[in-house]
């Protein structure tokens, strides 16, 4: 994977279940890593939904292999939050992941 090619700065979440003062259960998103990446629009459509156009936009995100990755885990850029589909693992040489996402309204 060239470095120049990861021009973005993105940070990478995994959820943590916890509980609230009153013992309610809540998830919280913790940092995994902030990471160099290629973030890549693939396309943009408008479905309907609930009689509502709900966007949803799709993103093709590339960074350096880093374990703790998963369909789980969601990725921050630029205030944005992405959704994940399980990464792949080009080759399963764990030099790099290729993660299909979707942007949430948030």
């Amino acid at each position: 994977m060239r470095a120049g090619r990861l021009r973005h700065w993105v940070t990478i979440q995994n959820p943590e279940k916890t509980r609230n003062q009153v013992g309610e259960p809540v998830t919280i998103w913790t940092d995994l890593a902030t990471v160099p990446a290629a973030v890549e629009p693939v396309s943009s459509k408008e479905q309907f939904a609930a009689k509502q156009f709900l966007p949803e936009i799709t993103h093709r995100i590339k960074l350096r292999y880093l374990s703790g990755v998963s369909h789980k885990s969601r990725i921050v850029f630029n205030g944005r939050i992405f959704e994940l589909d399980p990464p792949k693992n080009p080759d399963e040489r764990n030099r790099e992941l290729e993660i299909m996402a979707r942007e949430t309204p948030e």
